[in-house]
């Protein structure tokens, strides 16, 4: 089956166009607290979208379905309401799937379960080593539909100084095998346009085929909507970025074979980056 595409975007336009070119999950991304101070100084995202941008995109959506990432589990602040409140109003406002980021326990993701309780699809970003340690006993909760594991936070807190060590050096390959041994639907990371990426996105969604991941975000590089604006030359991006991915695995479905070669240039190409 082809990976389930994942675009984030709080600009109804930009999340027309890619539900047209074939992006199956719109991603509305409303988490901030505590992001800045671990990735403060890093080439990374940090969107704070809002309700009304959950509104706003679930108006022109038809067929993908809308994905939102709500903050780590919290308790209601000078500046913020508490998790229960947040996960209410993001459900209200039309959310099909919310996304769990940076739980470490599994209380926490007992608490999220609870407060979905059943009204929408759950994701958990699996993405901290504490999360990592007791991964099992957070699969054996009912209610969890997706994981999705996040290479960013997850190489900081190993200590990695590329966020693909964790997919050279066996990391993301152990946490697939075990959640998919749940019947848990799993994806990892993100990739970029065809030809792009630090390593080939190519290699990135050959992996992807090996180990059975369901889904894959398309990273900023895919298409950078701070730096492009013209919806004509976005529109162009995403069809011509999209067909070409798609293209791609077809071909890895027929190549499956091929994979474990694939495993070892990229753990020679993350050497060479991080060397």
């Amino acid at each position: 089956m082809p990976l389930k595409l994942m675009y984030i975007t709080n600009d109804p336009s930009v999340a027309k166009i890619a539900e047209s070119a074939g992006v199956d999950r719109i991603f509305v991304d409303m988490e901030y607290i505590g992001k800045s101070d671990r990735q403060g100084g890093m080439n990374t995202v940090q969107n704070h979208h809002t309700i009304d941008d959950i509104k706003r995109v679930r108006r022109v959506l038809t067929t993908a379905e809308l994905l939102v990432r709500v903050n780590p589990i919290h308790e209601a602040g000078e500046q913020y309401c508490s998790s229960k409140e947040e996960i209410d109003a993001t459900i209200e406002a039309g959310a099909d799937i919310v996304m769990l980021p940076f739980f470490k326990t599994v209380e926490e993701v007992q608490l999220f379960l609870s407060y979905i309780d059943g009204r929408a699809k759950t994701m958990l970003l699996l993405e901290t080593p504490g999360a990592v340690e007791v991964v099992d006993n957070i699969l054996a909760l009912d209610g969890i539909d997706f994981i999705h594991i996040g290479l960013n936070d997850l190489s900081l807190g190993y200590g990695k100084k590329f966020m693909f060590q964790l997919l050279a050096d066996g990391t993301v390959e152990s946490l697939c095998r075990r959640i998919g041994k749940k019947g848990i639907a799993y994806g990892f990371g993100g990739i970029a346009a065809l030809g792009g990426g630090a390593i080939p996105a190519e290699m990135v969604i050959r992996e992807h085929y090996r180990l059975g991941s369901d889904s894959a975000i398309l990273s900023r590089s895919f298409c950078d909507t701070n730096r492009i604006t013209d919806l004509k030359e976005i529109g162009t991006i995403f069809f011509q970025g999209i067909s070409a991915i798609r293209e791609y695995e077809a071909e890895c479905e027929m190549h499956r074979n091929f994979f474990e070669e694939n495993r070892r240039n990229l753990v020679r190409a993350v050497e060479e980056v991080i060397g």
